[in-house]
């Protein structure tokens, strides 16, 4: 639950977003993120860092107050890092692992004068079948690693439960219970988790690497 005042005005709600006014000041609560706070108050996080001469490394704390700028800048989602609060739960979130698309476009060749330009043409095929085989090859072998780290992360968190609950945090990722916005479905729980891990590490190896260093992520 956020804590929030107004000198201007009292902050709007909106297709289950609140909007903050100009000069909304919010009290950080236990399982407080910036990243949560710009979800709820329909800001971005750059925005709120700025208010706050906050960085990417900053950590918020239960009970610091925080300036949040008029709703009606640039949305939540940002590609910059969220600051986890010093709350002692650990918490797990979720987006999603890009995989490299490769199409293989075949090549066909025309009918030759001679021996040696048939000989040239099958080596010219022969070397982009290689390059396209190697491609692939990266491209599975890159999202093999990025499912067998989000299995990882599932199965410390919850044992791999979508039902699973752990106070505010729930199901399969443990994801903050803001975060789902009331839908604990299977499918919102994915959604969440992948645009979370995306949006603060990057990739689910990386966030397992963070998980492995610091217990949570």
């Amino acid at each position: 639950m956020i804590l929030a005042t107004s000198a201007a005005a009292v902050g709007l709600f909106f297709a289950g977003f609140s909007y903050a006014s100009a000069a909304t000041v919010v009290t950080v609560q236990s399982g407080d993120t910036v990243w949560g706070l710009s979800q709820k108050y329909n800001v971005s996080v750059d925005a709120i860092d700025q208010a706050n001469n906050l960085n990417s490394s900053s950590v918020i704390t239960v009970g610091q107050q925080l300036n949040i700028p008029d709703g009606s800048q640039a949305a939540a989602t940002t590609s910059q890092p969220v600051q986890q609060t010093t709350s002692s739960q650990s918490s797990a979130y979720t987006q999603p692992q890009y995989k490299q698309s490769v199409q293989t476009n075949a090549a066909t060749t025309a009918n030759t004068a001679s021996t040696t330009n048939q000989a040239a043409n099958n080596t010219a095929a022969s070397a982009q079948t290689a390059t396209t085989t190697s491609t692939t090859n990266s491209s599975n072998t890159g999202a093999s690693n990025g499912n067998s780290a989000k299995a990882w992360i599932a199965s410390h968190e919850s044992g791999g439960s979508y039902s699973a609950r752990n106070g505010q945090y729930v199901g399969k990722y443990q994801l903050s219970a803001s975060y789902l916005h009331g839908d604990y479905s299977a499918a919102n729980q994915e959604k969440v988790a992948n645009q979370y891990v995306a949006n603060r590490y990057g990739s689910w190896s990386a966030a397992k690497s963070f998980w492995q260093a610091n217990g949570w992520y």
